[in-house]
């Protein structure tokens, strides 16, 4: 494992896009991060009543969530290597006024496909935030030091998790499906905030064929494709079953408003916050590969709870359960990738797997919804619970190749 420091440990400037120089403040990463984490966190319990009122029926849940996140399957890599190549600020300021006004825009639709088209425009713009955060990190500190604040940064974004779905929900049953959209407008003063708080940046002095060439070694490696792969069937899970099945489960099974979807969808949370929030401490006493493999179990256990749930309490059970799954095997696939890179591959290595995860955001929905339609959410959640057992455990274990803290 790398020596701890006390300190950023800066790259040398090196005439990157994204490496040298003094540290961002940690809060403007941490302001980024909730920004890109506010995409479907605010619309996932407001579901059944969107689709209600725009008189749309419950089979559209996957579409109206994928919408958001297609777009970043392309561009969350083509914003990745721009920000190598011209600066992640110049890349950032832009996402963010996208997102924000695509967001707030929301407000005065009454089509629903002009809806989804907005809500596709709101993903381009969310395409490169949360990646960008862990870019910012993993090229200002190393070693322990970047699994701590990564860590933080998964944190925070987890109590995201908990705290936005109840004010969506709040929101919903108070004024009404469109109100939580209102909340997209704080990405303006981020989108400042990024413009004063982070350097310019310097346009990559090599050709792009050149760049992509140089960045191809990082994705041979066992670590980097296995960390890929399975981030990919993790959003998959994630998105398809807790951010889509389980809203419209609640709402037919348990017969619960949009507030009280709100917590139930938040409570993953508590769980997510406890372990990434000790990532550094966890990592360093039973090593990557164990604690990532117990997470992965622990997944599979949640599943198995929540589809055979009998009460509202159970379901909460497993939700928590699936919260420790998520803030372990989450940041610790994202430390292994921004180790692996160096500054000038990092933006374009770290997008390349949140696009892997945008696909994942993507197909889980629409798959998920349409196996629940088939077979019912009960069975989906088993399904689910297979999946993570026999196509994630082998995953993760191949990321866990590498050493804890990675190299760079």
């Amino acid at each position: 494992m790398s020596e701890v420091t006390d300190a950023p440990a800066a790259e040398p400037a090196d005439g990157s896009s994204g490496g040298g120089g003094r540290a961002p403040a940690f809060p403007l990463i941490l302001a980024i991060t909730i920004t890109g984490i506010m995409a479907n966190t605010l619309v996932t319990p407001a579901i059944p009543d969107i689709l209600d009122g725009l008189g749309q029926p419950r089979s559209l849940a996957g579409i109206l969530v994928a919408s958001a996140t297609f777009p970043g399957i392309v561009m969350a890599a083509v914003l990745g290597v721009l920000a190598d190549r011209i600066g992640r600020r110049e890349v950032l300021v832009p996402s963010l006024l996208l997102f924000g006004g695509a967001g707030v825009s929301v407000l005065l639709v009454d089509d629903f496909w002009v809806f989804i088209a907005l809500r596709f425009l709101q993903g381009i713009g969310s395409a490169a935030l949360i990646n960008l955060g862990v870019v910012l990190i993993g090229d200002h500190w190393r070693g322990t030091d970047r699994v701590r604040l990564i860590g933080r940064n998964a944190a925070v974004l987890t109590a995201c998790l908990a705290v936005f779905p109840v004010i969506s929900g709040a929101l919903t049953d108070l004024l009404g499906w469109r109100a939580p959209f209102a909340l997209y407008g704080v990405a303006v003063p981020v989108a400042l905030a990024s413009y004063v708080g982070l350097p310019a940046g310097e346009r990559h002095p090599s050709t792009l064929l050149a760049q992509l060439r140089d960045a191809a070694p990082v994705f041979r490696r066992p670590e980097v494709n296995g960390s890929i792969a399975a981030f990919f069937v993790s959003f998959v899970l994630i998105f398809g079953l807790m951010l889509t099945v389980l809203p419209v489960y609640i709402d037919e099974e348990f017969g619960l408003g949009a507030s009280w979807r709100g917590v139930l969808l938040g409570i993953p949370a508590l769980g997510s916050v406890a372990s990434s929030s000790n990532m550094e401490r966890l990592t360093t006493r039973f090593g990557r590969g164990p604690l990532m493999t117990v997470a992965v179990l622990l997944a599979v256990a949640s599943f198995l709870v929540i589809g055979v749930a009998p009460t509202v309490i159970v379901l909460a059970i497993g939700a928590v359960l699936f919260g420790l799954f998520d803030g372990t095997v989450i940041p610790s696939l994202q430390d292994v990738v921004a180790g692996a890179a160096t500054s000038e591959s990092r933006g374009a290595a770290i997008a390349t797997q949140v696009s892997f995860a945008r696909l994942g955001q993507t197909i889980g929905p629409i798959l998920a919804t349409a196996l629940a339609a088939g077979i019912g959410a009960p069975l989906t959640f088993a399904v689910g619970a297979g999946v993570a057992l026999l196509v994630l455990t082998p995953l993760v274990r191949r990321a866990a190749s590498a050493p804890s803290g990675g190299v760079s």
